[in-house]
């Protein structure tokens, strides 16, 4: 005996020697250029094995002579680059034929004494290595058909069938390497062919792969799941017989078994069962998977972790019973940790199915509870739009609950979901996450009586995190509300309680980064819009039209000599006005003409430094009310009017000037509005960068401008506050600059002169205290500020150099 084992031993080692010498000749040849030592090694072999089809005997030698030239074929498959050649040579036509004529008494031969085997285990041998090169021409499609309509299923499930279970306790002897080779053969000939799956079912080939799922071999469970696992893919008649023949019960025993390749490959038996079959599920769950599965979530193999949480997502659907039971029996926290895991299908499927159960409320706050919100944020900014898709699915059902609300405010959900909405690869998943920030919105603003009190408590909790110690929660929920509260109670959260303030913070705060920085600007802006749009009626903006109190002669009246009792001298010309005109119009006026100084009884007034134009234009107001402030002259004015006290031509000229802001000009033109006491401009100039905010920072992006721009962010500030917190009216003066103000109150700021003239105590402008005529300019750019009033260089072309 000892002697056949060694004569056998050195026969195998010089076959694989012969293998290794015949795969190193063929590489040889290719390195050489010769191409067809393949073809020619293929056409020897086939010859072989044609040979043997015409040999009734079943001589262990002669067998033995077979499978050498069977297992070299089946090397030779292994490189995809040979198997057209094997298969034009010819390969399906013999080796099919030589599979079936292998029969059950080629088992019953007798010991062969030259070779210490018998021929029926050589026949197995053979088979098993037939079967191998069918399964290896089956990985190219276009071979699939060709192979089933040869009669291979007839050889393939005989062999199946073939296999007979003896014991369970330990591995049997005999025929488990052909049944598995035989079930892995099916598996790549099914593989997406509809046909041939229906061909394995028709020669009855679904039975004896269940029965082999009860095999001691794992090698031949593996193979046997995997082949009813490609035959349940799309294909209910499959699934019913696939269930009816009694599978489930032993599939639901391999989800335990300690072979991660097993139990990989039964719980995707399972899954493709369920998919898109209600009732095959429900028999499913009836069996008692839903444990086992969830255990697979904690399993050592990625691949069952991935496939167990792809069929607890499917069992989600089943009912709302079972999307609870889910999450009681332990899976939430393991497909938390499966979300940040580096595998990318782990977490796909991990987010998909925390969607699935993110379709019940209470699943929704366990969810987030469990530390699944922040790794599914995380998932929305991924390269991969599947994982982008499925945590936005999430991320949808985690909204539904207004419990989680403070949690997705802490969280920064909603400036998350707003920035990668437009980086979103899909529309679908933009679609999504718009569904998302809706959802919020409407947990706000709900549309029925019925959740009014769960508004007001999602509202409270949010409000309630405006008191947080920590910096960056405030400014979510200070941001958030901006944009999700109810219109009706801005106002309360954000000037009554000055929860504005917050984000003026963020705004002025230099150390934060560019993207809060943005969305603070952002928060900003849609705010004080919000708040205009429902002001009170009596805080509404004036229409255009004449003031009651004042006084107006008309136009017909301006630079009249007629009644004229008062002449004023500009740049060498005689300007007629009459007294009573302007001492209606301001105090300025009326100190002039009333007061003790001597202008009261004189005849004429010399205006030094100011130009006929920007001074015709102030009297055609003080005149009527109106005027149609024109860009080239609306910074002149505008200092005229402060030094004039005209209060309504300096907000007709601030709205003038606003509405010709430009990036360039901004911050000089609020440098500009500080100098002439016009808070309104000031307040302009922050809603300009506001709205403009990308452009302005880029400007000043520079590490020396960085703080010049700051600087000015921090002088604006008061003017909006002043704005807010006064009430005074529209915070966008959104009036055209043509339309007509009426005279303001006289202002009240400061004590009028006592004594000498106007001009020597300053009511009147002094000597180069106004620019010359043509100062303000329109550019291509907007309305410049005049540059010799500015301490900003910026407007002179000059780069700030001391900033």
């Amino acid at each position: 005996m000892s002697s056949g084992s060694d004569s056998c031993s050195s026969f195998r080692s010089s076959l694989k020697r012969n293998i290794e010498e015949l795969f190193e000749e063929v590489a040889s040849k290719k390195r050489a250029g010769v191409m067809f030592q393949g073809q020619q090694s293929a056409a020897a072999l086939l010859e072989t094995l044609r040979n043997g089809l015409n040999n009734t005997s079943y001589i262990a030698p002669d067998k033995a002579a077979l499978r050498k030239a069977a297992h070299s074929l089946a090397e030779l498959c292994k490189q995809d680059e040979f198997i057209d050649e094997v298969v034009a040579e010819g390969a399906i036509e013999v080796v099919v034929p030589l599979l079936n004529a292998g029969g059950v008494a080629a088992r019953d031969q007798q010991l062969d004494e030259g070779l210490g085997t018998s021929g029926a285990s050589m026949q197995e041998e053979l088979d098993k290595e037939l079967c191998f090169i069918l399964g290896l021409l089956a990985v190219k499609p276009e071979y699939q058909t060709r192979i089933a309509q040869s009669g291979a299923l007839t050889g393939l499930v005989r062999l199946l069938k073939e296999h007979k279970l003896t014991t369970i306790t330990k591995p049997q002897p005999g025929s488990g390497g052909v049944a598995r080779r035989a079930a892995d053969a099916i598996t790549n000939l099914a593989h997406e062919n509809v046909e041939i799956k229906n061909m394995v079912r028709e020669q009855d080939g679904i039975p004896p792969l269940v029965g082999l799922l009860e095999a001691m071999d794992v090698k031949v469970q593996r193979a046997a799941c995997g082949a009813l696992r490609t035959l349940a893919f799309k294909n209910e008649q499959n699934k019913n017989v696939i269930v009816d023949q009694g599978a489930l019960p032993t599939l639901i025993q391999l989800l335990r078994s300690e072979d991660s390749g097993v139990h990989y490959e039964a719980v995707g038996v399972i899954g493709n069962l369920v998919h898109s079959s209600q009732h095959v599920k429900l028999r499913v769950l009836e069996e008692g998977a839903l444990q086992p599965v969830i255990n697979l979530l904690n399993s050592d193999c990625p691949d069952s972790q991935r496939e167990s949480a792809l069929l607890l997502g499917q069992f989600a659907t089943a009912d709302l019973d079972t999307k609870a039971k889910i999450v009681q029996r332990g899976a939430v926290p393991a497909l938390v940790r499966m979300l940040g895991m580096p595998d990318v299908s782990l977490k796909e499927m991990a987010a998909f199915a925390l969607g699935r159960l993110a379709q019940n409320m209470d699943n929704q706050a366990g969810i987030v509870q469990l530390g699944g919100l922040p790794p599914l944020l995380e998932l929305l900014e991924s390269k991969h739009y599947n994982l982008q898709h499925n945590a936005a699915f999430a991320l949808y059902g985690l909204a539904e609950n207004e419990d989680n609300i403070p949690d997705l405010i802490r969280e920064g959900a909603l400036q998350r979901l707003e920035d990668c909405k437009e980086k979103l690869q899909v529309q679908a998943s933009k679609d999504c996450v718009q569904k998302t920030i809706n959802r919020l919105e409407q947990k706000l603003r709900p549309d029925n009586t019925a959740n009014l009190a769960a508004a007001r408590r999602a509202l409270q909790s949010m409000v309630f995190l405006l008191r947080s110690n920590t910096k960056t929660v405030q400014q979510r929920a200070a941001m958030s509300l901006a944009k999700l509260a109810p219109d009706e109670q801005l106002k309360a959260i954000f000037i009554d309680k000055r929860g504005i303030d917050v984000l003026l913070d963020m705004l002025m705060d230099p150390n934060i980064s560019h993207r809060p920085h943005r969305e603070a600007a952002a928060a900003l802006l849609q705010l004080t819009k919000k708040l205009d749009a429902h002001l009170p009626v009596d805080q509404l903006p004036q229409q255009p039209g004449r003031a009651e109190r004042s006084v107006y002669l008309g136009d017909e009246y301006v630079n009249n000599p007629t009644l004229a009792d008062i002449t004023f001298n500009v740049e060498g010309r005689k300007f007629y006005a009459h007294r009573i005109a302007l001492l209606a119009s301001s105090e300025a006026f009326r100190a002039m003409f009333s007061g003790g100084y001597r202008e009261k009884d004189a005849d004429s007034v010399d205006i030094p430094n100011i130009s006929w134009n920007v001074f015709e234009a102030m009297m055609h107001f003080v005149y009527t009310g109106q005027l149609d402030v024109t860009p080239d002259i609306a910074f002149e004015l505008l200092q005229a009017s402060d030094q004039y006290l005209l209060e309504g031509l300096k907000r007709l000229c601030e709205n003038a000037i606003a509405q010709s802001l430009t990036v360039d000009s901004v911050m000089s033109t609020f440098e500009y509005s500080e100098q002439f006491s016009a808070p309104q401009l000031g307040r302009r100039c922050l809603l300009f960068v506001l709205e403009m905010y990308d452009e302005v920072s880029k400007l000043y992006e520079n590490t020396k401008d960085r703080p010049f721009y700051f600087d000015c962010l921090r002088r604006m500030v008061p003017c909006l506050k002043d704005s807010l917190y006064c009430g005074s009216g529209p915070i966008w003066d959104n009036t055209a600059p043509g339309a007509a103000a009426a005279a303001m109150p006289l202002s009240s700021g400061g004590a009028l002169p006592q004594a000498g003239t106007l001009q020597q105590a300053g009511a009147l402008p002094q000597a180069g205290a106004l620019p010359q005529a043509g100062a303000g300019v329109q550019t291509g750019a907007g309305v410049q500020p005049p540059a010799e009033q500015l301490r900003n260089p910026w407007v002179a072309g000059v780069r700030p150099t001391g900033r």
